[in-house]
């Protein structure tokens, strides 16, 4: 069954809250904000949000006040907004269009024209994030791939950057794959690509990031975690992918499927996010010259 789409509404009164949950709760998912600080912090914790139906007056931060915020948040900025208020004046409308409001409702709001616009732009969020999957997506893992990798590597940076807080990147290499492939054949090989990708996923939060970058080469961005989090998080892989069992007769190393990982962190604002790849990349290099199924760190 397909996931259902996520919407957030955010009203300071509890009726109007009320009336729009009954209202969207048996087609879309609904999380609901009291005021303008939960929303930024609910999108903050959680990015997965197709659409914000938000109101214009409300104590301490104003919905245009939040909104702007919002359209300064990388992962978010797309997400559209819908106002809903009680403000009716063509300059007000015209004030929301312009901060970046995907549309603007007016109370008493017309129940059938609620569902109405928030379907439509809810297909239209459906389409873009399609179109998104099928350019960013690899296609056998079915996790991001390369092309993707790069364009996040690039936003997570400045965010970091932004933030002034820890950047990670963990290259991931699957141990003796050609060993594998001839061994068991292509179509086992692609098992295992796919079995690494499904453990990676399960393993990173929803901030973070895996992809493909190639052949049998993964990668992980991770941010905000310290040298030691993220360490300890790729430790775990290993040691879960290495739990997985999958028989490898050929390797030299063990008699199951095993991965070596190179990580780097930097909270350095100077170092770019190509030198802290090639970092990662050298430390993969070690990893798997000091015998492989390890992880070997850099703190940059």
């Amino acid at each position: 069954m397909e996931n259902k789409q996520r919407i957030m509404i955010a009203d300071d009164a509890r009726m109007n809250r009320k009336i729009l949950s009954q209202l969207l709760e048996d087609k879309y998912e609904v999380i609901i904000a009291e005021n303008g600080e939960q929303v930024l912090q609910q999108v903050q914790n959680d990015w997965n949000i197709d659409l914000i139906l938000l109101d214009v007056i409300m104590p301490g931060m104003n919905g245009y006040e939040v909104l702007k915020l919002l359209k300064e948040m990388e992962q978010v900025k797309d997400t559209p907004v819908i106002f809903i208020t009680a403000l009716t004046s063509v300059e007000d409308e015209e004030k929301g269009l312009k901060l970046g409001a995907s549309d603007y409702i007016t109370k008493p709001f017309n129940p059938a024209i609620v569902k109405l616009r928030v379907g439509n732009h809810l297909k239209f969020v459906r389409q873009r994030k399609l179109l998104e999957t099928l350019v960013g997506r690899d296609g056998l893992t079915e996790i991001s791939n390369r092309r993707r990798f790069d364009e996040s590597l690039i936003k997570e940076w400045n965010r970091t950057k932004r933030k002034q807080v820890p950047l990670s990147i963990v290259m991931i290499d699957v141990d003796n794959f050609k060993n594998f492939n001839d061994r068991y054949g292509h179509a086992s090989g692609d098992s295992v690509l796919k079995a690494v990708a499904k453990t990676l996923s399960e393993h990173v939060r929803p901030v973070d990031m895996a992809a493909r970058y190639g052949g049998e080469e993964f990668v992980l961005i991770l941010s905000g975690m310290d040298v030691d989090e993220a360490k300890a998080l790729a430790n775990l892989i290993c040691k879960m992918i290495e739990a997985l069992g999958i028989p490898n007769e050929g390797s030299k190393i063990t008699s199951v499927l095993t991965v070596s990982m190179g990580g780097a962190t930097s909270s350095d604002q100077d170092v770019t996010q190509d030198k802290l790849v090639q970092a990662a990349d050298k430390m993969l290099y070690k990893a798997k010259a000091n015998g492989r199924n390890r992880v070997v760190w850099r703190d940059v």
